[in-house]
């Protein structure tokens, strides 16, 4: 701790031999550069605050049917092409900024430093400031008052001009897969012509060879089961008798005129008797009628007294409507089958030449696939298309009608009255302490080209003895010197300050600083 004590001691003991050239340095740094920040132009800043919002109503009610456009990504289109070189270009011929014109390099110069010059900043999604800085107030807020107004109109002229090269290049691409499209239905349907024998139809999807193909297949199996059903009806034909010989003993045909015999016997009598007739013996009806014959007879209710000299049955022969009926469908099987080996012989015929043509065009499923692929491509984009033209129609209308996004203006631009920088008071203080700064930092350095000695210790260090010290005579007069020397270093340094504390307290009594 002592040697740094010395060591300050030492360096303040020398620069205070270089105190007037600390003073003199101070002076001259504070008053260059306030002379500097007296002539530094004043820059005043005029801003606008606006609100950028989508309509809460509209916006959701067109979700999904037109062309949706964020908000924020429209509002970022806009800072981006806001300061663009036209619109740049623009703003310098409506303002007096042209009057500082004098050829394309001033303009290409003025171009640039008002891109940069030029903010706009978001302050939150929808809150963006537009800020300017001048030397004129008047021109600043010009400037600002421009911009917005610019800004305002690219918010409808960029979407309608977009709307608009939107809809010619769609109206361009819908005419031209219209040309397309029918192009192409004309070659499918030249293509469908052709070779309808061969292609799938729309309605079921097979073509006329499966359709042949299958008729083959059914009549095939029609003509095998029709034969084999007329071969069991000649068989049976074969052996059914077409005549049948029935017995009507005499005494029963006496009873039945003479009414002998119970009712129910007589009854039973001309059943079997009347179903004799129509059928055969081996019908089921006429054996029930025969049995019920035998049961009446045995239980007594048909005996008679018969004569002896009864006569003997008499037998007779009546067709066998059995045989009658299958002989009618035999014809009529015989007929259907010979129907179905010509219908079966011209569907043969239909399927070979079919097959034939489907040999002699091996690729047309492929080439008829690649037809409807590229049908189907086309008017798949040629809807599309007529969608999208549709809803940017919507989102057009709602831009241009409904104004879908609105603009508010929440601080117009105003000609401001209080420069903005320089921050003459910070500047004026920082040189201030440059002054002093630089003063001592050069005290400092001479000291360190001074090859003097001023203490005891310095020699010391050398490390030779050291025998001692003389001091310094006429005391009193070195006390009134030293302290005439004091107080015109601190009148010197509190005229510096004083200075210093004119120009702040004209600073702020003119509020021209902030």
């Amino acid at each position: 701790m002592d040697q740094i004590r010395l060591l300050v001691r030492r360096h303040l003991t020398a620069a205070w031999r270089y105190r007037w050239t600390t003073v003199i340095c101070a002076w001259l740094i504070c008053g260059a550069g306030w002379a500097a920040a007296t002539l530094i132009p004043n820059q005043y800043e005029a801003s606008a605050r606006l609100y950028v919002d989508a309509d809460a109503v509209l916006t959701p009610l067109l979700k999904g049917i037109a062309i949706d456009n964020q908000v924020a990504a429209q509002v970022d289109v806009l800072q981006r092409t806001l300061l663009s070189r036209p619109n740049l270009e623009k703003l310098v011929s409506s303002t007096d900024l042209d009057l500082r014109i004098t050829g394309p390099a001033d303009m290409e110069q003025m171009v640039q430093g008002l891109a940069t010059a030029i903010k706009v900043t978001p302050q939150t999604r929808n809150l963006f400031t537009i800020t300017y800085r001048n030397t004129s107030p008047k021109l600043a807020y010009d400037v600002v008052n421009t911009i917005l107004a610019t800004f305002i109109e690219s918010k409808t002229g960029n979407n309608r001009s977009e709307m608009q090269n939107a809809q010619l290049f769609l109206d361009q691409q819908i005419a031209a897969y219209e040309r397309q499209l029918r192009a192409t239905e004309k070659r499918r349907a030249d293509f469908k012509a052709k070779y309808v024998d061969l292609l799938p139809s729309d309605a079921t999807g097979t073509t006329r060879l499966e359709t042949a193909q299958a008729n083959v297949r059914q009549l095939e199996g029609q003509l095998q089961d029709e034969t084999f059903r007329r071969n069991r009806l000649q068989d049976e034909l074969a052996k059914t008798p077409p005549m049948l010989a029935t017995e009507t003993p005499p005494a029963a045909r006496q009873r039945a005129a003479a009414g002998g015999g119970s009712p129910e016997c007589v009854a039973a009598r001309r059943a079997l008797s009347d179903l004799q007739d129509k059928y055969t013996d081996q019908h089921p009806d006429v054996i029930a009628a025969r049995k019920r014959l035998a049961s009446l007879t045995a239980s007594g209710a048909c005996a008679t007294n018969a004569a002896p000299d009864t006569p003997a049955a008499t037998q007779r022969s009546l067709p066998n409507p059995v045989y009658e009926q299958m002989k009618v469908k035999l014809v009529e099987t015989e007929v259907l089958v010979t129907s179905l080996q010509r219908q079966l012989t011209d569907a043969t015929k239909e399927r070979d030449r079919l097959q034939e043509i489907a040999r002699s065009a091996p690729g047309l499923q492929a080439e008829f696939t690649n037809l409807n692929r590229d049908y189907d491509v086309l008017r798949k984009n040629y809807e599309e298309l007529l969608a999208r033209r549709e809803s940017m129609r919507i989102a057009s209308a709602a831009d241009s009608e409904a104004d879908k996004i609105k603009i508010q203006i929440v601080d117009p631009p105003q000609v401001p009255q209080i420069p903005v920088a320089p921050k003459r008071v910070l500047i004026i203080s920082a040189i201030l302490v440059a002054g002093l700064a630089g003063g001592f930092g050069l005290a400092l350095l001479l000291s360190q080209f001074d090859q003097s000695f001023h203490t005891i210790d310095e020699l010391r260090d050398f490390g030779l003895p050291v025998a001692g010290s003389i001091s310094m005579s006429a005391a009193a007069a070195s006390r009134m010197s030293q302290f005439l020397t004091a107080f015109l270093f601190s009148l010197a340094l509190v005229l510096l300050g004083t200075v210093y504390g004119v120009l702040m307290f004209r600073l702020l009594q003119t509020a021209g600083s902030i």
